[in-house]
Parts: structure tokens; sequence; C-alpha cells
């Protein structure tokens, strides 16, 4: 996530998917795109797009578990923005390897998120 010239504020800009096998995923997308990977520990690898970035995290695959993320150049502000339109902050500002984030459900119940550097 190190090129900052696709980071537009507030669209969406990673996605974010669940495998029980990291080791597989990889191979399946690698052969069949050839995507390139980027690896954070055991449990979690990364791609990049030309647009959107993404990442496979170990956990059970299930109808509605991507996790679509947006990029904030202010993630405060975009937070507050969020609390005012009625969305539901159900995790908190959080710092990860890369930036910090927080995870919201919208009026339907979907789980997005919004990250910043």
């Amino acid at each position: 996530m190190s090129n900052t010239s696709k980071l537009k504020h507030e669209q969406i800009q990673y996605v974010e998917l669940l495998t029980l096998d990291i080791a597989s995923t990889k191979s399946f997308y690698t052969q069949c795109f050839n995507w390139e990977f980027t690896d954070y520990g055991s449990e979690y690898t990364a791609f990049e797009g030309e647009n959107v970035d993404g990442g496979f995290t170990v956990g059970k695959p299930v109808n509605g578990s991507i996790l679509v993320i947006l990029y904030s150049d202010n993630l405060e502000v975009t937070k507050e923005k969020v609390i005012q339109a009625g969305g539901n902050i159900v995790k908190d500002i959080f710092s990860f390897p890369g930036g910090r984030r927080f995870h919201f459900t919208d009026n339907n119940g979907y789980e997005l998120a919004v990250w910043a550097y």
C-alpha cells in the first residue's frame, strides 16, 4: 500500500477476504491472474492492484465476509461523518501495520472499514 497516487479520499481502496488456507489461496490467484503477494506474518497476505488493493486473512469464508475498506485523508473527520449519517462504529480507531482504521456498519447492517496512514 505504498502507492499514494491511487488513494482517493473516501473511496473504496482495499478489499479484505477470508481464507482457510493462505498458501493455496496465493497459489490459486498467482496461477490464475499472476498476482503478487506480500506476507505479513503467517495469517495475512496482501496484493496490490492498479486502483484497488486487497488481502487475505485466516478465517472461514462465508457469504458477506468480504470487508470493503475505504481510504481517508482524515480518519477522525470521516468517523464523525459516519456517525452523523447514522452509522454504528463497531471497532473504534486502532493501529495496524501500515496505518490506522475503524469499522462501522451502515444502515443496512453491512460492515465496512476506513483506513488512513
